[in-house]
């Protein structure tokens, strides 16, 4: 079999994601280096074997690999088709410099619903406008992976708090078109991310970001039955293109917009 190196790079708009990085290798193997970042892996074919402060480890199909920042560390093929893989490199916003002795001592989690979260972050990551699901997913990620680090295994009690939600809900209606960060959302109703999609999903049955989309699908249906073609519904709906109409709007209503607003009299 040929050497096989494909590479796709990318810094999305989410608060704390320095890079994102998805690689298919078959013979290249790293030499030993750091990163400044935390390094969130998980490999799709093959497997990595890898040093991490002159231990072995190695990345089977159902891990999630959390290499710390500043630890040298390196990185080859465990199998002799190579390995696809798809990381994510995070900030100290995420991750603080505090669990990395923990992240040094044990980084490869066996966790399948960890390991599912992180595959949807993914898919959320390489979508342009949907950067409130994707920031949402990364909080729960996030947070799952400090439970892992300090050895913590109830999850944490969801408070109801329908005062919360309801001002989160205004928020959403007021940025329909604009839109919000989760993190420009925490800091303008004082509380923490995760919290502010906990007390939103148990209130409404929805997370933030579905419920954002929803709204925007119902106002782009609207305006394609005023006879508004698609490519400008897009944008006065407050979708990133068309493309990204699209995909939300047959989600949504199980048809693509333009058949939907020729099906109207």
């Amino acid at each position: 079999m040929a050497a096989r190196r494909e590479v796709t790079a990318w810094r999305p708009r989410v608060p704390g994601v320095t890079e994102v990085f998805h690689a298919r290798f078959t013979e290249y193997a790293y030499p030993m280096h750091v990163h400044d970042a935390w390094t969130l892996l998980i490999v799709d074919d093959g497997a990595v074997r890898y040093d991490l402060d002159r231990h072995e480890h190695g990345t089977p199909h159902d891990t999630v690999s959390l290499l710390p920042p500043h630890v040298p560390h390196n990185g080859s093929p465990a199998t002799a088709d190579g390995f696809r893989k798809r990381v994510v490199y995070l900030d100290s916003s995420r991750l603080g410099e505090e669990l990395i002795g923990a992240a040094v001592d044990g980084p490869d989690l066996r966790d399948p619903g960890l390991r599912r979260g992180v595959g949807r972050l993914h898919s959320a990551l390489a979508r342009p406008g949907d950067e409130l699901e994707a920031e949402s997913r990364l909080t729960f990620v996030g947070e799952r992976l400090r439970d892992h680090l300090r050895h913590r295994s109830d999850p944490p009690r969801v408070r109801r708090d329908p005062a919360l939600a309801r001002r989160l809900r205004e928020l959403l209606d007021a940025r329909l078109v604009a839109g919000v960060s989760l993190e420009e959302a925490a800091r303008l109703l004082h509380a923490h991310p995760a919290h502010l999609v906990r007390v939103f999903s148990g209130a409404y049955g929805i997370a933030p970001h579905q419920y954002l989309m929803s709204r925007r699908v119902g106002r782009a249906r609207r305006l394609l039955l005023d006879g508004m073609a698609p490519g400008e519904v897009a944008s006065v709906a407050g979708f990133y293109d068309q493309a990204h109409l699209t995909r939300h709007f047959r989600k949504l209503v199980g048809v693509a917009p333009g058949r939907y607003r020729l099906s109207s009299r």
